[in-house]
């Protein structure tokens, strides 16, 4: 009988990441891998429709689930074929394995990347793509662009709901940019981007977080009057009007507004995503490495008859762990009581860790760390190790690396 452990136990458990290792042993792993808890991530997919408001679509975030098994996965829970792509290599690779997704660009890209994009599409294939704009320059230049080629671009406006990292406001130039798209034969309007990640970091104290998710969606609700103007009743009840993250989708209650959120790395759970509005997901991925060398004593470089001084005085001070690898965006996490050397500094080839010397470790025993986010980190260790009920169950290939 494998050796299960519930979903739900704590991620400190001794238990569960015990089981963890004895799968990784066991399936022949001995370098650092990065594991999905598939389980756990079913759990979190049910956990957000739960807690979706009626009437608001989901949106998948390519870059943070850069895997084609893992996005399948995903869309095919939420009954979803929309994807949310932050570079020209994963809309290529989306493109060619899923053709019947629908692809929202999450940031605008330089028109080239998008000319390169039409170059390399087969015969007689045209994926459903909408390309993020920011500024009439932009605009221009994707107009003229399809004008070239011949085609109709779908286009979404970016606008600045609070985080100021550029896009429109509703004002004269938002006014210029709907009039062009509705004058062109070329571009053709497919509704508004307005990403509102900094409502997280707003305390929720005093109404402060209240107030700045109502100036975030008045700014999105005069943008959306203004395209009302422009555009038909009937293109605006198809238009999408997409926010949110996975940080800030429980702030939309209602598609009055707001008809569409993004969620990436709320499913597998970074730890920069332990907030508030996400305390209920449980952490999927976890990155497993073997401990390489256990040390009783920890000596920093040059400055060794310190450390040795004060061992003298403290007798139990901290055990020394190096690791195969290291330095990644990511925090220790098993065994308990891990922690980084500040003096000594990091390391990509042989991290040095410390832990209490009454702590049981050997060489060869696994370290695990939690990643704080999964868009970069995935694509790190190639194939993912994918657990459920006390083993890897299979491998997931990730898309290319990409930036």
């Amino acid at each position: 009988m494998p050796d299960k452990t519930t979903p739900a136990e704590d991620t400190t458990s001794k238990s569960y990441f015990a089981s963890i290792e004895r799968a990784l042993h066991t399936a022949g792993y001995s370098q650092p891998v990065l594991v999905i808890d598939r389980e756990r991530l079913d759990l979190n997919l049910s956990l957000l429709k739960e807690t979706l408001a009626p009437g608001i679509n989901v949106r998948v975030v390519s870059k943070s689930l850069p895997c084609h098994d893992l996005l399948h996965r995903v869309l095919e829970k939420l009954g979803t074929n929309r994807v949310m792509t932050f570079n020209r290599s994963m809309l290529e690779s989306i493109a060619d394995a899923m053709p019947t997704v629908d692809q929202l660009l999450g940031k605008p890209l330089p028109v080239a990347a998008a000319r390169a994009f039409y170059a390399d599409l087969k015969p007689a294939t045209m994926p459903a793509v909408t390309w993020l704009i920011d500024t009439n320059e932009r605009l221009g230049q994707y107009e003229a662009l399809a004008n070239e080629l011949n085609v109709v671009m779908r286009v979404s406006l970016e606008i600045d709901v609070g985080l100021h990292r550029g896009g429109f406001l509703p004002d004269d130039r938002l006014s210029e940019a709907l009039g062009t798209i509705d004058q062109s034969d070329h571009l053709q309007f497919d509704g508004f981007m307005g990403y509102e990640a900094h409502l997280a970091k707003v305390p929720a104290a005093a109404g402060l977080r209240a107030r700045a998710t109502e100036r975030a969606v008045q700014v999105y609700r005069t943008a959306v009057s203004m395209a009302g103007e422009v555009f038909s009743p009937d293109v605006m009840n198809t238009v999408t009007r997409n926010s949110g993250g996975s940080l800030t989708y429980r702030l939309h209650t209602s598609d009055d507004v707001v008809n569409e959120v993004s969620i990436g790395t709320a499913l597998l759970k970074g730890t920069d995503f332990d907030t508030d509005l996400l305390e209920r997901f449980l952490p999927a991925v976890f990155i497993a490495t073997p401990a390489l060398k256990v040390l009783d004593e920890t000596l920093i470089p040059g400055l060794e008859f310190i450390d040795r001084t004060t061992r003298r005085v403290f007798p139990n001070m901290n055990k020394t762990i190096f690791i195969h690898g290291g330095h990644w965006l990511a925090e220790p996490v098993h065994p308990p009581g891990l922690s980084l050397h500040r003096l000594y500094g990091r390391s990509s080839n042989q991290e040095m860790l410390n832990i209490d010397a009454k702590a049981t470790i050997s060489p060869d025993d696994l370290v695990f760390f939690r990643p704080t986010q999964t868009e970069a980190v995935l694509l790190q260790f190639g194939d993912i190790a994918v657990y459920e009920a006390g083993s890897i169950v299979e491998t997931w290939p990730v898309y290319p690396a990409s930036a």
